[in-house]
């Protein structure tokens, strides 16, 4: 059998310092290129191609597109503006155009008010840019496709606003989405923490998101963790964050009791035999649990649970998944859960304000 290879691509970054050489090449040798060669943080050399280069009224502007190889990166397809400036002095300073946003929170890598344009892509622009030994350069980088694309990243949450983080820690992007997914996430945390919360609420999805909202907690620390719940209670862990609160439905959150800590159904899909094995502990029929089993979803096997007046199950799956998870860390920080339904109804809470009666 063949193996299908995945191909990489290059970040926004990469993008962006391939417009400022495309730029720095038609200002200094009056050139128009349609590709350029530069070096990734990591030594790989990427050939990237250039769409445009024109001079406008202040400087040189390029345009790349985003090339994002085999890995399910939104920004794929879009148009990367990079529009360079002579300036005094020897300094490169960059800039946010259209799509790219700003830092509004402490906590990430940059400062509140500089433009999201991360470390790793700024030390690969100034590689670039410092090969023409011009002296000072503004560099802004304009995503157009940005301000809606942010809508659907961590960005407003992270309190950068008015579009896209430029983001990569080398400038090649691979297709390991998983692994960039993860830490995509950690940030937040980060945020929280910066924002002075100790205690901070995690969802696994839009439910326990929504419902995190209705009763109560702060926006500023509801986490977004997917099905990497594990991974960011060590990120928590690790940060000395004193206590988390799991809030989310039932599925996802009985996974957990069962001590799975990464809850994509591929990986592990323990819901329903999860819910069977603590109601058939608390004595319900034989018959009852098996009907569990054969149930197709969490909310049927509810059902089940609720006709035969077992809603008394939930406060013990959620002392569990409590339990299960403190351990994960070694006991480093305090867990309660908060076991929601599709409906908003809390079945079960060990966090004392909304234990279910």
């Amino acid at each position: 059998m063949s193996k299908k290879f995945l191909r990489s691509g290059y970040t926004t970054g990469a993008c962006a310092a391939a417009g400022v050489k495309a730029a720095l090449i038609f200002l200094t040798e009056d050139k128009v290129v349609s590709e350029v060669e530069i070096t990734a943080l990591d030594g790989t050399i990427l050939k990237i191609p250039v769409e445009s280069v024109e001079k406008i009224s202040d400087g040189i502007r390029a345009e790349v597109i985003k090339f994002s190889g085999d890995d399910p990166d939104i920004t794929n397809g879009a148009s990367v503006f990079t529009t360079v400036r002579r300036i005094f002095g020897e300094e490169i300073i960059f800039r946010a155009g259209v799509g790219v946003g700003k830092i509004t929170k402490a906590g990430l890598q940059l400062p509140v008010g500089e433009p999201a344009i991360n470390p790793g892509p700024r030390r690969l622009i100034k590689n670039v840019a410092e090969e023409f030994k011009l002296g000072g350069l503004e560099i802004e980088i304009s995503i157009p496709a940005g301000v809606e694309l942010a809508k659907k990243t961590l960005n407003p949450i992270l309190g950068v606003e008015g579009g896209l983080s430029i983001i990569g820690t080398t400038g090649v992007l691979r297709p390991m989405s998983e692994e960039a997914f993860k830490n995509s996430l950690v940030p937040q945390i980060d945020v929280a923490k910066a924002a002075g919360f100790d205690e901070l609420i995690f969802v696994p999805g839009k439910i326990g998101e929504t419902i995190a909202k209705r009763l109560g907690f702060s926006d500023g620390a509801i986490i977004q963790t997917s099905n990497f719940i594990g991974f960011m209670l060590e990120a928590a862990a690790e940060r000395q964050i004193k206590k988390i609160i799991l809030c989310g439905h039932l599925g996802k959150l009985a996974k957990v009791a069962a001590g799975v800590f990464h809850t994509h159904n591929r990986v592990a899909d323990c819901r329903l035999e999860t819910l069977a094995a603590y109601a058939a502990a608390e004595g319900l029929p034989a018959g009852e649990v098996q009907k569990i089993l054969n149930a197709n979803t969490t909310e049927d096997a509810a059902q089940i649970i609720s006709a035969n007046n077992f809603e008394h199950v939930y406060k013990k799956i959620a002392a569990r998944a409590s339990l299960r998870a403190e351990r994960y860390v070694f006991g480093k920080l305090k867990v309660s859960t908060i076991l929601v339904g599709y409906a908003g109804n809390i079945l079960g809470s060990t966090f004392k304000k909304f234990q279910a009666s």
